[in-house]
């Protein structure tokens, strides 16, 4: 299996992010991934390339120009008023307030296209996001040429962020805008498989109306757990959408034997929909170790994973989202990777 990584992410580093009432490190770090390029090699999956140059163009089919060009201009916006730390928001637009009129000041800004206070920005941070973007892209054309499958080693992730937002560490939505390229480059309807502890609520958001792209998000329940918003099971599309957007919202505590259950349920009904190819938005955040999740899932569950996404028999991208237990997120993303191979 091809990886496609690119050392640009590293430049997204160097800020603190805001939970439990204080500032703290961010748990999305640039070891994350430089852990899973190093145990990619480690096992051998399969050559490491660097992504072909696309700039962000391909974002702007699942997100709207106007928020594309914000996180093009942020940070010097930022530090052409003299400010030099990390550019956070401290407005949202809540309902009843306007949410129509882009602001013009930079601390406007960056509420009006924020979720949360999840998504800092430093200097390298857009650098950083075209190249995760580019690696989901490349990827996706490799599994378009024939490939079985590939792998998008993406840094920052991006199912947070939606059509018009970012937040939880996710600024462009590089599965999606990978799920839009094989439409655009003839597969006529694609599944989006997101196993990531937290509700990837950017990808429901994108693709909530539409009947080309189903999307299945098993997840903590949003009643406890971030994003809190959205992600319960009575949310199943709009309009030609309905019924191609599934949850699959899962107490704290909760085993392989419960979500091994409802990845089974989840690939029955991928193989129900028929797509030209799946892509599965790759988080291992669900293991028992997870500093900032809930779930009980072992290391020995993370190639059962990849065994059960092999057996849909389908063309597959897998796109890195999260997981915090840098110790073992190497073995666990790769052990989905090299499951899916049969190693």
């Amino acid at each position: 299996m091809k990886t496609v990584y690119s050392p640009l992410h590293a430049g997204h580093a160097g800020y603190f992010e805001l939970g439990n009432g204080q500032f703290s490190p961010g748990f999305e770090k640039p070891m994350r991934a430089e852990f899973i390029h190093a145990r990619v090699q480690e096992v051998g999956l399969g050559p490491v390339l660097a992504p072909q140059a696309h700039g962000i163009a391909p974002a702007g089919r699942v997100h709207t120009a106007d928020y594309l060009q914000f996180l093009s201009e942020a940070w010097d916006r930022w530090t052409a008023i003299d400010r030099h730390t990390p550019a956070l928001p401290m407005v949202w637009p809540i309902p009843g307030l306007r949410s129509d009129v882009p602001p013009a000041h930079i601390d406007g800004l960056l509420g009006f296209y924020s979720l949360d206070a999840g998504a800092p920005i430093v200097a390298g941070t857009y650098k950083a996001i075209v190249s995760s973007l580019e690696s989901a892209i490349t990827a996706a054309d490799i599994v378009q040429a024939g490939e079985r499958a590939a792998f998008a080693l993406c840094r920052p992730p991006g199912h947070h962020a939606g059509s018009r937002f970012m937040g939880g560490y996710c600024y462009v939505n590089n599965a999606s805008a990978a799920a839009q390229r094989f439409l655009d480059n003839g597969a006529k309807r694609v599944a989006i498989l997101d196993v990531d502890y937290h509700h990837g609520n950017g990808t429901q958001e994108i693709f909530y109306a539409r009947d080309d792209v189903f999307v299945a998000n098993l997840h903590g329940d949003p009643l406890t757990e971030y994003p809190y918003l959205l992600g319960h099971r009575d949310e199943t599309g709009t309009g030609a959408g309905e019924g191609f957007n599934v949850n699959y919202p899962m107490p704290h505590g909760t085993d392989y034997g419960v979500w091994g259950a409802a990845l089974d349920d989840a690939c029955t009904k991928i193989a129900a929909f028929a797509p030209d190819a799946v892509v599965v938005s790759l988080g291992v955040d669900t293991f028992e170790k997870d500093p900032i999740s809930h779930f009980k899932l072992k290391t020995v569950d993370y190639p059962r994973i990849g065994a059960r996404i092999a057996k849909l028999g389908l063309p597959t991208l897998f796109v890195m989202e999260g997981g915090y237990a840098v110790a073992e997120i190497a073995v666990n993303a790769v052990g989905v990777l090299t499951g899916f191979e049969g190693a």
